[in-house]
């Protein structure tokens, strides 16, 4: 998890945009408001390849590196990781 100080839920200022929107998206899917849902971190990550860490079978990805962020949120007991990179939004990995 990335800290900087005086953030009372240590998620990093920077992430705090990719984090409400992904916040945001879980909201909608399970019917919640977006308060009901804690972050629990949200790490800067430089993924491998253009899968951005959620590779889908028989898919084939570009071998180049990507700068992105995995954010965790927990919702109802339950933990669920979105995934970002490049110019692409956060997105739910169910992988």
């Amino acid at each position: 998890m990335i800290r900087k100080a005086g953030d009372a839920d240590g998620i990093d200022e920077g992430l705090r945009g990719l984090v409400d929107t992904a916040r945001s998206d879980l909201a909608g899917r399970l019917g919640i408001a977006p308060e009901d849902i804690a972050p629990v971190s949200a790490t800067a990550v430089v993924w491998p390849d253009a899968a951005l860490g959620c590779r889908l079978p028989d898919m084939r990805y570009k071998q180049v590196p990507v700068d992105g962020a995995l954010i965790e949120l927990r919702a109802n007991g339950r933990l669920y990781r979105y995934h970002s990179g490049g110019s692409r939004p956060p997105f739910l990995c169910d992988r």
